[in-house]
């Protein structure tokens, strides 16, 4: 697969096509620390935490992408066609107006699936770092562990160029509508937080890679 380079084409299609080309650099860890993994056609995790973090908790709030939603997206300016099948998206996807993704781009994209199984993945932000990460099982209370080997960072295997937010209503009579967005906000900035919408609550995630999941032995 090829890596688009041109700064126009860049504009016009999803930063998850970016993972084309990636670097499969893993951390520093010998052969006895690291599990047999299994390379897999990307996939995209919408990731919440401190970037400085090596671990954490609360993954259980953070969805997976198993395909790119950008390809899939709709154009904030196609909103009125989007409505007009009923809220189905390329590929069938469903639009919920409580719940509802933007990229940097200004795609509408479909919700990732949610929760992130547990397991371990390679993940990267296509920079210098490639890093395992680890996702737990759910403890008792329903909260679910993450961490990273070797001391990398969540900043370190985050994707800066891909931006992704999830929009709900600020309350249940308030319209938190697509049609609100400002359009103008477009293309947002690598490392910039996403653009608030009128009516609108915000939760800016960073996105991961993952090239590759381990794989019993």
């Amino acid at each position: 697969m090829m890596l688009v380079t041109t700064r126009k084409t860049f504009q016009l299609i999803s930063c998850a096509l970016l993972a084309m080309g990636l670097h499969m650099q893993p951390t520093q860890a010998s052969e006895e620390e690291m599990p047999i993994f299994k390379e897999i056609p990307t996939q995209f995790i919408a990731a919440l935490g401190d970037p400085n973090a090596t671990s954490g908790t609360g993954a259980q709030s953070w969805g997976l992408w198993r395909q790119d939603p950008g390809p899939r997206g709709v154009w904030l300016s196609l909103f009125p066609v989007l409505q007009a099948t009923g809220g189905h998206g390329p590929g069938n996807w469903e639009f919920d107006d409580n719940d509802w993704w933007l990229d940097e781009n200004g795609l509408i994209m479909e919700k990732p699936e949610f929760s992130l199984p547990p397991g371990k993945y390679l993940v990267t932000g296509d920079r210098e770092v490639t890093a395992m990460l680890t996702v737990h099982s759910a403890d008792e209370n329903g909260e679910v562990n993450w961490e990273l080997n070797k001391g990398a960072k969540l900043y370190d295997v985050t994707h800066l160029p891909c931006r992704s937010a999830r929009y709900t209503p600020v309350t249940s009579d308030k319209l938190c509508s697509p049609s609100n967005a400002p359009k103008s906000a477009f293309r947002v900035a690598p490392g910039t937080s996403m653009p608030q919408v009128d009516g609108c609550k915000k939760q800016d995630y960073s996105v991961l890679f993952v090239v590759a999941v381990a794989v019993d032995s």
